[in-house]
């Protein structure tokens, strides 16, 4: 939600109010108690699930791909009951590791505060994470946490990247099925607010019958990557689309640069942009070894400026990173 609706804007500037008079500190984050009350099924990999609250009315979203995390059961099958505040994350460590409730990031599809509606996409591989397997079973009713920006706060709580420059013309989308509640965001918002620039999106997912109808402007090409029609490894097929196909500009960053190397077994990859002016701008995300492998391509090959560059590795093959 780039544009705050004046309902929103009122919420927020009543909050404010109540809280200032009190000198309270109010923190960018808060946690979300929510119950899920609808599965809508988009594809054979991909369901969305919406969740309403009482609080989602003072809940916020900067950007369309506004990252939130959410807690589900732990182990022991005990419910997460984190506290509110400025505490759950000392809650969340003390736990033992059998009633800890695991944490995952996951990007806001759409927040609907006037409905106390939020809906969330996932990624469906069976019952072999805590993600996916919650996501499969859950039924209408069940609760769940979710830590996600505070209306009240009146500053940027940030955990969003989509920050395209002044003056770009010229776009470039590229990931995975994780990443693609964010690029279908990110393409709406364009149509209804840059329907003229030129945008050039690829997005590789599991199965052909994963290609959603994704609302997206005229001027933007959508090119669809089906590892079961392509007959590809999981991120050969960004990576080729980048390599290949997606038309770049002329690079003009100095040749024989160092680029530094992230060990992707041991943290994240998550390359900001930082130009506020630039004609072109690309946004990368998915599985961490093909967004590095696009990295070293656009900056040492292609010789792009890194500062028009967001490349962020949402998950790693085979690794675990809350």
């Amino acid at each position: 939600m780039s544009n705050p609706s004046r309902f929103t804007q009122a919420i927020q500037q009543g909050l404010r109010r109540l809280t200032g008079d009190h000198g309270a500190v109010i923190s960018p984050y808060r946690l979300f108690d929510l119950q899920l009350k609808q599965r809508i099924t988009l594809s054979p990999s991909l369901t969305r699930l919406v969740f309403t609250g009482q609080n989602v009315a003072v809940m916020s979203s900067l950007a369309p791909d506004q990252r939130v995390k959410l807690f589900f059961p732990a182990p022991d099958g005990s419910l997460p009951l984190l506290p509110n505040g400025s505490h759950w994350k000392a809650a969340h460590s003390a736990l033992s590791p059998q009633q800890r409730p695991p944490m995952r990031t996951y990007t806001i599809r759409a927040l609907r505060p006037e409905a106390l509606e939020v809906d969330v996409d996932f990624v469906l591989h069976g019952v072999n994470g805590p993600a996916s397997a919650w996501a499969t079973q859950a039924k209408v009713g069940d609760p769940l946490q979710m830590l996600a920006p505070n209306l009240a706060h009146a500053g940027d709580p940030g955990g969003y990247e989509w920050k395209p420059p002044q003056g770009v013309r010229n776009v470039l989308l590229a990931g995975d099925e994780t990443a693609l509640p964010a690029i279908a965001g990110i393409l709406e918002q364009l149509a209804d607010e840059q329907p003229d620039l030129a945008v050039e999106a690829f997005v590789e997912v599991p199965l052909e019958s994963d290609c959603l109808a994704l609302r997206h402007s005229p001027a933007t090409r959508l090119h669809w990557l089906p590892r079961d029609t392509l007959q590809c490894a999981h991120g050969q097929a960004m990576q080729h689309a980048v390599r290949e196909l997606a038309s770049l500009p002329q690079g003009q960053a100095a040749p024989g640069g160092r680029l530094e190397e992230v060990d992707i077994e041991k943290r994240i990859l998550w390359d900001r942009s930082s130009s506020t002016r630039s004609e072109f701008y690309a946004w990368v995300a998915g599985e961490s070894a093909a967004v590095m492998d696009i990295r070293r391509h656009l900056i040492k090959e292609r010789r792009l400026q890194r500062e028009c560059l967001t490349l962020m590795g949402y998950w790693r093959a085979g690794r675990t990173f809350d």
